[in-house]
């Protein structure tokens, strides 16, 4: 463990930010996040929504240049414009909606480690009915019950993801409440509910930010498809998937079209998975030096 001047051990943020800093790979992944972050606030704040939906026939197609970084569409809208524009649609879907499967995740699986018995029994058969249909199925049903739209697509792709996060968070939590800490607590009479948000979850943390940082970079994927196959956000919003099935008619002879959001897509996928793999090496206790 890295260690202060005075030779006491570093707090634990400040010893995980120390290791996690010695990972290139995680720094290029939390680098490219915050490139992408400031990219969709800016976006909001200084683009203008006409620069982005307006056609412009006379400007159709145009490969790269000076005046567009991206080059132009097939109705002669700003590339660069629409990738940064689109990245607010992405980044939400990714980031909010892991955050909403998390927090429901956390309930259910650390309600089912901590309480055992039928409880467990129940929370897990129902998680294991859900679990068993595939995620993009899944998605896809939810959106065609729920009809086309942002906030729709959100809830969809939040439901089918929660059972894998309380599958994940139920195994983390059935490691800890074991530990002693955790008996001495129910035997004082502290609540459950306390125990499971105050001794519980804060030691399974690690984990718990590993696996959503992971599972960041599979939702952007997710919206992604669901919008190339016509089921999540509908053009003209310039949403990657969305803009990539418009482009595929033109992939061969006008493949600038295709390239920039397909890169946007991976680049923000490869992103938040460097960062994953670096936070489970830097919260790993057994990598400590």
């Amino acid at each position: 463990m890295k260690q202060t001047p005075a030779g006491k051990p570093l707090p634990p943020m400040a010893d995980m930010w120390y290791r996690l800093r010695r990972n290139r790979a995680a720094m290029f992944g939390l680098g490219m996040i915050v490139i992408f972050i400031l990219a969709a606030l800016a976006g909001i704040v200084f683009i203008d929504d006409a620069a982005v939906f307006e056609t412009n026939p006379d400007a159709r197609l145009q490969s790269p240049s000076s005046e567009h970084i991206f080059g132009t569409d097939d109705m002669g809208r700003d590339l660069f414009l629409r990738v940064i524009y689109g990245a607010r649609y992405s980044l939400t879907f990714g980031i909010v909606c892991t955050l909403f499967s998390l927090i429901f995740g956390a309930v259910l699986g650390a309600s089912a480690a901590f309480f055992g018995g039928r409880v467990d029994s129940a929370i897990t058969f129902v998680l294991d009915a859900v679990i068993c249909i595939p995620n993009t199925l899944l998605s896809l049903s939810l959106v065609a019950v729920l009809g086309l739209g942002f906030c729709n697509l959100m809830i969809a792709i939040t439901v089918s993801s929660i059972p894998s996060f309380a599958r994940i968070i139920r195994s983390i939590v059935l490691s800890v409440v074991g530990q002693e800490y955790i008996e001495a607590a129910r035997a004082i009479g502290v609540s459950s509910a306390r125990t499971i948000f105050v001794h519980v979850l804060p030691n399974a943390i690690g984990l718990i930010i590993v696996n959503a940082a992971m599972n960041v970079s599979g939702l952007i994927m997710s919206a992604a498809g669901l919008s190339f196959i016509g089921m999540g956000i509908q053009p003209p919003a310039p949403e990657w998937g969305a803009m990539l099935s418009d482009s595929l008619k033109y992939m061969r002879t006008y493949p600038h079209i295709v390239i920039f959001p397909g890169l946007a897509i991976v680049l923000t996928a490869l992103s938040f998975n460097l960062l994953g793999d670096g936070l489970s090496e830097a919260l790993d206790p057994r990598m400590k030096e």
